[in-house]
């Protein structure tokens, strides 16, 4: 039986979300190690993945089962029982046996979190503290992201892709209490765009980042950082 399990994870002491055969120090290494102990041994596939030190609060994969796991509120329950605290289950439900966790998603949801205020060591872990912030400015050029671009300029060196092109349906920012939530939504993201994007927000005005978007100039802005970003939803 196939099923989608969505994870929500502190990534803060993860080496990223995907297995790797140099660490099992990522959430699926340690997410997989668990479900070997319950003899399920199927490969488990994410809807893409994170960087080191990115959370999550709507990851999803599919795993199959074999059919003595057909209780999945028991399999939840004993899942987030042995999982490590910074790991958890948050839904688990039965899907048809060609449901695919990366090529059938449609959209992703990422959001970024910002204080503007001095930091705080309780909190350093998941918000990224910046003061004086240019909120208005940040509000406006964010939606200079909407639309199909070639984010070339938005990808951190190195990645093996086919295509940078993507579209980003929206892209917005807005004030919660005391944070800065940056918004966004596209079709998928190249490794470190989304906080390359939000580095150029900080940084760079309308005009530069037009010219980087267009690929005239790179300015080489340096990537925000990797605690102040969620993976917050999948849509399918």
């Amino acid at each position: 039986m196939r099923c989608a399990i969505t994870l929500l994870y502190n990534g803060t002491s993860y080496l990223g979300s995907q297995t790797q055969t140099e660490s099992k120090n990522t959430v699926l290494g340690n997410f997989e190690h668990v479900l070997f102990q319950l003899s399920i041994n199927s490969k488990v596939v994410a809807s893409g993945r994170t960087d080191k030190g990115v959370h999550a609060t709507g990851q999803l994969c599919h795993v199959d089962l074999p059919t003595f796991w057909s209780d999945l509120k028991k399999l939840q329950r004993v899942l987030n029982q042995m999982l490590p605290n910074t790991i958890q289950v948050k839904k688990i439900k039965a899907v048809s046996d060609d449901f695919h966790a990366r090529y059938g998603a449609k959209k992703r949801v990422y959001r970024y979190i910002i204080k503007e205020a001095q930091s705080n060591p309780f909190l350093d872990d998941f918000i990224t503290f910046m003061e004086d912030v240019d909120f208005l400015r940040v509000q406006q050029n964010i939606k200079l992201f909407e639309g199909e671009h070639d984010f070339k300029f938005f990808m951190k060196t190195g990645s093996d892709v086919k295509s940078t092109v993507r579209i980003v349906y929206k892209a917005f920012a807005y004030r919660h209490k005391d944070y800065i939530v940056l918004n966004f939504e596209a079709n998928g993201f190249l490794r470190s765009q989304i906080r390359l994007m939000v580095g150029a927000l900080l940084k760079l005005n309308a005009q530069e980042i037009e010219e980087q978007l267009t690929c005239i100039k790179n300015y080489k802005i340096k990537p925000a950082p990797s605690n102040g970003l969620y993976l917050s939803k999948i849509k399918y």
